[in-house]
This record gives C-alpha cells, sequence and structure tokens, in this order.
C-alpha cells in the first residue's frame, strides 16, 4: 500500500515556515494552481503570489499566503522556498491595504517599474484575502 503522506517544508529567508507530514498541498505557480498528492511525479516550478492549501492527515486544512519563491516536488517530499510567507495572524492587514493603493496608484500612473507595481498589488491582495 502506497503512502498516504509526503514530507512538506516551506523555507522562507528567517525561518522554516513550516515542516511535517501532509496528505495534499495546493499552490499558484506560474502556471496556473497545482495539488501535489503522494507519489506526485518530479517537477519544479516557479511560485506566484496565492494562498496555499496545507491539507493535514487529521483532515485539518491551514492556510498560508504564499508569495513567491520556487518548489521542487519529488514523489516522497515537496520543499518550497519562499521567498515570503505567511500564516493569517501574521499579516497586517492595514498595512495590506496601503500597500494596495500605493501599487495601484504607480500602476495608475505608470510610474516607474509597471511589473514590479503588479507584483506588489497581487501580494497586498492574497494578504487581504486570507486576513479575512
Amino acid at each position: 500500500m502506497a503512502d498516504k503522506t509526503f514530507r512538506l517544508r516551506i523555507i522562507a529567508p528567517d525561518r522554516i515556515f513550516f515542516e511535517d507530514d501532509v496528505t495534499f498541498v495546493e499552490f499558484r505557480t506560474m502556471e496556473g494552481d497545482i495539488g501535489v498528492y503522494p507519489g506526485h511525479i518530479s517537477l519544479t516550478s516557479v511560485i506566484e503570489p496565492g494562498i496555499a492549501k496545507i491539507h493535514m492527515p487529521s483532515g485539518e486544512i491551514k492556510e498560508a499566503a504564499l508569495l513567491n519563491g520556487f518548489s521542487e516536488v519529488l514523489a516522497d517530499r515537496v520543499t518550497i522556498l519562499a521567498e515570503a510567507v505567511e500564516w493569517p495572524e501574521e499579516i497586517d492587514v492595514s498595512r495590506a491595504k496601503e500597500a494596495q493603493i500605493r501599487a495601484e496608484r504607480r500602476i495608475r500612473d505608470e510610474d516607474g517599474d509597471i511589473d514590479r507595481a503588479e507584483l506588489a498589488l497581487k501580494r497586498s491582495l492574497v494578504r487581504q484575502r486570507l486576513a479575512r
């Protein structure tokens, strides 16, 4: 019988954010949303801002704001190197709203690096959606 869990490790620049056995994980990549079960084919991907859903063996689903990075999927483990990742209770909603306003202003005024402003907007919206 195949193993029903795999090891998920999410590493942020300042800490090991999460490390445990899970049954399933979902997150957003440049190619679209991906879901990983034990035994998944090997792949690497670039992560886009989105909400990661971590399915625990107990049935609990943990959610985190996963804001860019890279993932390595192997049959028995997934490693995510995150540029930034936060639990809902770690999100400062007012700061995220301010970031949204600044990014929208830069996009509207075409002030500076538009790609960077669009990324900042995505990140702020993900944070606000998860914190609700």
